[in-house]
């Protein structure tokens, strides 16, 4: 394991085997994904295994949470900062593509998902992987929340304003409606740069908040701090 991981007030995530760090986004959708009535959760595209670890810290224990990384030196290190946290049995990393993992249906599937559909492609094939939707484009996602979930499950995903449209308009094609959402502006003054989605299968209508990530100073905000206090050792 690396020396200097990131660590968080409960565990810690070791990365330098894994081409995606920890970052907002991860951090984000871990904190803000409702978890009433999950008792079974599949993290697709785990990568440190981050967000796995902070639905672990957020759930009773007798939930399980599966977690599934295509990238196998990514799916390691997932594993030791798994095995080296306080929740080894309730989370089981998996390493194989989404479309070759089987399980029992789930209750909730989340993913911070691959987003670039076009441009110049990352010197780094893994850190390629982890973000082109090459190897798991949109439809594909929703195709495999489908298959993988309850009749009542719920999927959540975070991705920037202009996928999460996209997203959303191939999720209604595929009988998934948005059921609660938030935006994330990065600081004052400036536009929303991410979108937190809920999507079910029964439509409703819903009102999007927003969030600021940043004060005008550069520290968090007073809301944001709140958000992800449970998880930030000083913030």
């Amino acid at each position: 394991m690396s020396s200097c991981p990131f660590r968080f007030k409960q565990f810690a995530i070791h990365q330098d085997r894994c081409a995606m760090k920890v970052g907002t986004d991860g951090v984000a959708l871990g904190a803000w994904v409702p978890l009433e009535g999950a008792r079974r959760i599949l993290d697709i595209g785990t990568g440190t295994g981050l967000i796995a670890l902070m639905l672990a810290q957020r759930t009773a224990a007798d939930c399980h949470i599966d977690a599934v990384e295509l990238d196998l030196a990514a799916a390691v290190q997932a594993a030791e900062n798994v095995a080296a946290s306080p929740w080894p049995q309730k989370i089981k990393v998996h390493s194989c593509a989404i479309q070759d993992h089987v399980a029992e249906a789930y209750d909730l599937v989340v993913s911070n998902p691959p987003f670039f559909r076009h441009g110049q492609p990352f010197s780094d094939s893994s850190r390629q992987q982890a973000r082109h939707t090459s190897t798991l484009n949109h439809e594909e996602l929703l195709h495999q929340a489908e298959r993988l979930l309850t009749p009542t499950g719920r999927l959540a995903v975070i991705l920037p304003i202009a996928a999460a449209e996209q997203l959303q308009h191939t999720a209604v094609q595929q009988g998934w409606y948005l059921q609660l959402g938030q935006r994330l502006i990065p600081k004052p003054g400036k536009a929303p740069n991410r979108f937190l989605m809920l999507f079910g299968r029964n439509k409703t209508h819903i009102e999007a908040e927003s969030i600021v990530i940043c004060a005008a100073d550069g520290a968090y905000s007073d809301t944001y701090s709140k958000f992800v206090s449970p998880f930030y050792l000083a913030l």
